[in-house]
């Protein structure tokens, strides 16, 4: 006898993203109020090396707000420093440092998994805080503006692994963001400009508005004024959690939107040993598909140049010697493989709309990187 029972249901998520200043200092309840909603939790932080150093009173700071909010949160364990930058995601000994840690002090699914830094400490954090127990809450405290305004506000988390980026990974959401505009005050110029090229992916595929907006600002956001900054990560962010909560926010089908450009990003990254900083190669992959667009017959040749020129008013490289390289067209089948199914690659039909293809002809790519190598 032939039997089967079908099992379906659905599990609401809900998170907030915050936005402040000074998040540790005590006149400043609003992380011990996320923490402290029911009772008192344990809280264990991990911590990008790179904001240690420009913060040397971090601890201190952390160590003050605890003691004036003890009713809300306490610290389980020092803090784990970890290194910033993709080399955080290279090597799994980082994961295994949160995972022994939540062992050795209890962290369980009741307590808070603090990540403060940039994009690839906040994925490796939220990959161990999700396999930990099956889940532990996690804080993300995003410090850089790629951070802030994409990576750390979504559902996402990953680490590399066989040469490949974000192989390992999980699709977790935080319990909370909170971005705290005080730490993009020490970014360099490379991390401040990096992150803005989501922010043009972005307004390109979804919002032609918003582009004219960047478009508008870029002398205050290439001369580091803050309140343009604060108004382009917010509207940013925005878009890409209205895209998450817009029908398949764990990318079960092979439809990735917001990986515009992302292709040859991910490869150029690896080409590079991740010298480039993400949002430089998203800056690259963009300006790449949006050239293979327009030499498509799909994208008007004066929009191109708009795009371009936006790109090169922010500062941005547009060209790197393995844009042209023969590997980097391994990166559509690596693409391929990570979405499951067909290759599905979002290209531009004007500013503000994108169109999906499921072809690409290697060489129109091939002509598009020569011809952002004579820009």
């Amino acid at each position: 006898m032939k039997k089967s029972i079908e099992q379906k249901f659905s599990v609401p998520f809900k998170y907030d993203v915050h936005f402040t200043e000074n998040i540790f200092n005590i006149s400043n309840p609003l992380f011990a109020e996320v923490l402290g909603k029911d009772k008192t939790s344990k809280a264990f932080f991990v911590v990008d090396q790179g904001i240690v150093d420009l913060h040397p009173d971090l601890f201190n700071n952390i160590n003050n707000y605890a003691a004036a909010y003890p009713e809300k949160f306490s610290l389980c364990a020092d803090f784990l420093v970890v290194p910033g930058g993709e080399d955080v995601k290279n090597q799994m000994r980082f994961v295994e440092q949160i995972l022994e840690a939540s062992s050795k002090y209890g962290i369980d699914r009741h307590s808070f998994i603090v990540a403060i830094g940039g994009g690839a400490v906040l994925d490796m954090a939220g990959f161990a805080t999700a396999i930990a127990h099956r889940g532990i809450r996690h804080i993300r405290i995003p410090t850089t503006v790629l951070a802030q305004n994409d990576s750390g506000i979504g559902v996402k988390n990953s680490v590399n692994a066989f040469g490949k980026k974000n192989f390992l990974g999980t699709f977790a959401p935080p319990y909370a963001v909170i971005n705290d505009k005080s730490y993009l005050q020490t970014l360099n110029d490379r991390d401040w400009r990096s992150g803005i090229s989501e922010a043009i992916k972005v307004a390109l595929i979804k919002d032609l508005t918003f582009f004219e907006w960047i478009e508008e600002n870029a002398a205050d956001l290439a001369s580091r004024k803050m309140a343009a900054m604060e108004e382009l990560i917010f509207r940013c962010a925005e878009l890409h959690m209205e895209h998450i909560a817009g029908g398949d926010p764990f990318e079960s089908g092979s439809s990735r939107p917001l990986d515009f450009g992302h292709w040859a990003a991910h490869k150029l990254e690896h080409l590079t040993n991740y010298e480039l900083r993400h949002g430089e190669a998203v800056a690259m992959g963009v300006a790449l598909d949006s050239t293979y667009s327009s030499l498509k017959g799909m994208l008007p040749r004066q929009e191109l140049n708009r795009i371009i020129s936006l790109f090169k008013k922010l500062g941005f490289s547009l060209h790197t010697p393995e844009l042209s390289g023969k590997n980097l067209l391994q990166g559509l089948e690596e693409f391929r493989e990570h979405l499951g199914g067909e290759l599905t690659i979002m290209l531009l039909d004007k500013i503000g709309k994108g169109i999906e293809v499921h072809e690409i002809d290697e060489k129109l790519i091939s002509d598009a990187a020569k011809e952002l190598k004579l820009l």
